[in-house]
């Protein structure tokens, strides 16, 4: 992935890429893996999109990483913290979202307040404290071919938000997909599963 600027919509032609935006489902959702799901979109471009689903906790705490990776955890709510179900791609895959610090071997700056860590050497950090204090660990990812999520968007399959590091880190995961649609100032409670499909 090439490093991105600003996560504001780049407008191609007629179409609009989505990099360092939020990817909100629809109600009417039919595909289990994102269903009432948000996804924090790393990279959009001509040849599709690479995203990470911020609100769907897996059975795993970051702790459980850092054991099998030999390393010691020293951060009591660190530990605790829930590993994301990032997508269905690649799910034996580490990713991490975290806000701008120091350099790691393997990092896509997606927006100027996140960026995207698959290199261990951030984990390691994380155990021992030296590491950015805002971070979610995802494993998967969601992708999409060229041109797919436009055509989902067009079929209202989603909704999307420029993103807020507020929504990817600091929200509760079960409050964040109605919270990026409230970006929007919508209420999804009030929207029809059928929306779009009359």
């Amino acid at each position: 992935m090439e490093p991105q600027s600003a996560p504001c919509a780049t407008p191609m032609g007629d179409v609009t890429y989505l990099t360092g935006h939020l990817l909100i489902a629809m109600p009417g959702m039919a595909d289990p893996n994102f269903v009432r799901t948000v996804t924090y979109i790393c990279e959009h471009t001509d040849q599709g999109a690479l995203g990470i689903v911020i609100n769907r906790p897996l059975q795993m705490e970051l702790g459980e990483v850092f054991q099998q990776l030999a390393l010691a955890g020293h951060d009591s709510m660190l530990v605790h913290q829930p590993v994301m179900r990032g997508g269905p791609v690649q799910t034996e895959r580490g990713f991490v979202l975290h806000e701008p610090s120091r350099q790691w071997d393997a990092t896509v700056e997606v927006s100027e307040s996140v960026h995207l860590t698959t290199s261990q050497d951030i984990l390691a950090a994380l155990a021992d404290g030296s590491g950015p204090k805002r971070a979610l660990m995802a494993l998967g990812y969601a992708g999409w071919g060229a041109g797919q999520l436009e055509v989902e968007i067009a079929a209202n399959a989603w909704l999307s938000v420029p993103a807020t590091s507020a929504i990817v880190f600091d929200t509760p995961f079960e409050a964040r997909w109605a919270a990026a649609a409230g970006l929007l100032g919508i209420n999804l409670a009030m929207i029809s599963s059928e929306a779009g499909h009359a």
